[in-house]
């Protein structure tokens, strides 16, 4: 059966979302839902996986909240199941920036859409930035866009108090993956005292399904925290696999280096592997082709 992956949020005011944590498990547990949904005050962020029906059950739940009226989740296929367990956590923030400068319920940037998102990055004024880690960036952004090399989004306001001047009139466009983080950063932003602050709505993934390839200003894959690893125009599967050990998208030439070991570490974390963590590395990929071979015998 192929399933359903539903990856959503919103930035919206819920007072009682502790409250909201057990019934939403619960509805989700009935509807035999896997994945992970984060609740905090400031809003909702969640990525679940499950039948088309079942899925479409727990959106109607959701949405049944008024505040939760207008969800709109970005939806992909998987033909395995792409997470082992259910999570509904609470959290402060949904998306972790880590200062209070930061209020998408009271102010964002202004939203461009995909089929803008060209003509605005094109201005020689506007200053570009990619708001995602470091490497998620490496695999692929938008040209000439700046990549403020952190590796968490905690790190982003150090990168804008370091880099960018509010008192020195220029525009600021920024981009993530599904629109979140940047939401967040151009609160951040009007915050701070910048004027002009832009975000591509919907993210890179909504630029990607839109703009046809010839038009486009993307190079590269854009990662996805998803089975799919990467994807590329029309949001097709890109060319990366993911390290089971550190998390990091990698490529064929990196499955070449002499510190790949499937499932077990890669170039990116060989080094600082420890002898624990090989171990434990080393019998989850034991069970993992055990499991494998049970449900695929004659393989």
């Amino acid at each position: 059966m192929t399933l359903v992956v539903a990856t959503f949020y919103k930035f919206v005011h819920l007072p009682d979302f502790q409250e909201k944590q057990t019934p939403l498990t619960e509805f989700c547990q009935d509807q035999e839902i896997k994945g992970t949904i984060l609740l905090a005050e400031e809003g909702i962020n969640g990525t679940i996986a499950g039948s088309r029906s079942n899925i479409d059950a727990v959106l109607a739940y959701l949405r049944s909240d008024p505040r939760l009226a207008d969800l709109t989740p970005k939806e992909s296929s998987a033909k395995t199941p792409p997470f082992a367990r259910l999570k509904v956590r609470l959290k402060r923030e949904i998306v972790t920036l880590g200062v209070s400068d930061a209020n998408p319920t009271q102010q964002v940037g202004q939203y461009v859409p995909p089929k803008d998102w060209n003509a605005l990055i094109r201005d020689p004024d506007v200053v570009v930035i990619d708001t995602r880690n470091d490497y998620e960036v490496k695999i692929g952004t938008f040209r000439g866009a700046k990549n403020p090399q952190t590796h968490s989004f905690r790190e982003f306001p150090d990168y804008v108090n370091e880099t960018l001047n509010p008192q020195h009139p220029q525009k600021v466009a920024m981009f993530c993956t599904g629109g979140i983080r940047c939401e967040k950063a151009t609160s951040y932003l009007l915050r701070q005292g910048f004027q002009e602050v832009y975000h591509l709505q919907g993210g890179i993934l909504k630029y990607l399904e839109e703009v046809p390839e010839e038009e486009s200003l993307w190079d590269g894959d854009c990662f996805v925290f998803d089975e799919r690893v990467a994807v590329k125009h029309g949001l097709k599967p890109g060319e990366y696999d993911l390290c089971l050990s550190c998390g990091h998208p990698i490529s064929q030439e990196d499955q070449q280096s002499p510190y790949y070991e499937e499932g077990i570490a890669c170039p990116y974390c060989s080094e600082s592997l420890t002898p624990d963590k090989r171990s434990r590395q080393a019998e989850k990929l034991k069970q993992r082709k055990l499991a494998a071979n049970r449900q695929n015998p004659l393989t």
